[in-house]
């Protein structure tokens, strides 16, 4: 077995290797080391066991990456196609030569803890001609930062994303505190709440959190 380290990809043997992860970490206990994973496609942190991690073939990887980089990109050309009978035409502009519709989709703030979804979060939004400022911003500093970024951006729509995963295994699935970042998302949302209140703003307001929006 070729000795795992930080930036190699690999999935769990015991979860019949049913996600993709990197390798964030390595964390040496008094027994023996702990890997600390990211998940390359699902939004999920997690722990493991050394002995029980399997590098996976980049290759493989690619991919399925490339897969879902392509369903993504039939989805868009989907919602473009679809946009001329959308709720969301709320007016027509009438130029001489052929009617137009305006779609107007507001403003977006996006909050994402992962610097390559961020980077992924804002080219899906540019494909879809969605006006959106998309901000790297780690879990635990998001609830520090959620006012003042609306207070200068303005958005109508908030969007707060990162990984999460359970910190104990097998514990209470209900209870925020046995997740790495759920308390986080729920914090931001707390004074995303307290901006939109003072400002009279109607935020709309789409966070993860135990796998549910708020």
């Amino acid at each position: 077995m070729s000795k795992i380290k930080k930036g190699d990809i690999v999935a769990r043997k015991s979860y019949g290797k049913d996600i993709i992860f990197v390798v964030k970490n390595i964390i040496q206990t008094k027994k023996e080391k702990i890997a600390i994973l990211k998940g390359m496609v699902d939004r999920i942190e997690a722990d493991s066991y050394i002995d029980d991690l399997e590098i996976v073939d980049k290759q493989m990887v690619n991919e399925k990456l490339e897969t879902l980089h392509h369903k993504m990109n039939h989805k868009i050309i989907q919602t473009k196609e679809n946009r001329g009978e959308s709720e969301y035409k709320i007016g027509i502009l009438t130029p001489s030569y052929r009617n137009k519709e305006k779609i107007i989709t507001g403003k977006i703030l996006h909050l994402d803890g992962d610097k390559k979804y961020s980077q992924k979060s804002y080219y899906y939004y540019k494909k879809l001609g969605l006006n959106a400022v998309v901000r790297n911003i780690p879990e635990y500093r998001q609830p520090r930062v959620v006012y003042s970024l609306l207070k200068a951006y303005h958005p109508d729509i908030l969007v707060i994303t990162g990984h999460d995963g359970m910190i104990k295994r097998g514990t209470d699935y209900h209870n925020i505190y046995n997740y790495r970042n759920s308390k986080y998302f729920i914090q931001t949302v707390k004074e995303a709440r307290r901006y939109d209140q003072e400002r009279d703003t109607h935020l709309v307001i789409f966070a993860r959190c135990l796998s549910k929006l708020f």
